[in-house]
């Protein structure tokens, strides 16, 4: 007699017994409540060891974040705004003696201060794009009458980015299609594309960073990629746990 263990649909292995006597009427019911105990430990300690490492992947890549955004500041704006400052300094001394010069070197700052606020902008685009404040996610959502939750629409937009940037960097694909939807208090989108397929979330392919976004906000996120099929990413964001 023997019954399995099941765990997120996969089984994950049995229990068997045998007895050279005979065993009571209740026993199969028994063991398969065993069994079932078994499968609800199992799937709670993987679901424990697959939140630690969610939890620690967020954190290093907000680590790695933060310092890129640190280099970036001080390979480029902070540079641009200290030549900047000198200029000025040179620019005012020039003022009675060389007043041509003071005036080329005003136009030069100019043009580094744009140069600094456009390197800024870019910046502020990383960490959260400009499009989203002040339009929202109105031209995929039009259906939509109401605006969606900031961290929802944030969320959404970094998956689909990067779901289409994996497309056009990995899939080798011939098009792809983005679909969103709301259905009740939840927006679910997916992602198509027509390429080779046979993504693997193990493989660093950047899918266990698109799923840890969609968990962070209290989503789920699904990858279906046959080898020569193509890959399908959907995603559901409830907007009451956002």
């Amino acid at each position: 007699m023997s019954a399995p263990i099941v765990v997120a649909g996969i089984l994950w292995g049995a229990v068997g017994i045998a007895s050279a006597e005979p065993l009571p009427a209740d026993t199969e019911a028994r063991l398969g409540a065993f069994c079932e105990l078994v499968s609800l430990a199992v799937a709670s300690a993987q679901a424990r060891e697959d939140l630690t490492a969610s939890r620690a992947r967020l954190v290093k890549a907000g680590d790695e974040q933060r310092r890129k955004l640190e280099r970036n500041l001080h390979d480029g704006a902070q540079q641009r705004l200290v030549s900047l400052a000198l200029t000025i300094r040179l620019a005012r001394r020039k003022l009675d003696s060389d007043p041509a010069g003071a005036a080329s070197s005003l136009e030069g700052a100019a043009k580094e201060l744009d140069f600094a606020l456009e390197e800024l902008r870019e910046l502020a685009r990383g960490l959260h794009p400009a499009a989203l404040t002040e339009q929202g996610l109105g031209p995929a959502l039009a259906a939509v009458a109401k605006r969606l939750p900031e961290n929802i629409e944030a969320t959404a937009y970094y998956i689909v980015s990067e779901a289409l940037t994996n497309v056009a960097k990995h899939a080798q694909a011939s098009k792809a299609k983005v679909d969103l939807t709301v259905a009740g208090n939840a927006l679910r989108f997916e992602v198509t594309d027509d390429g080779r397929g046979g993504a693997d979330p193990s493989a660093g392919s950047g899918i266990l960073g698109l799923r840890d976004r969609a968990e962070a906000v209290g989503g789920t996120l699904f990858v279906i990629s046959p080898p020569g099929k193509g890959t399908i990413v959907t995603a559901q964001l409830p907007f009451s746990d956002a």
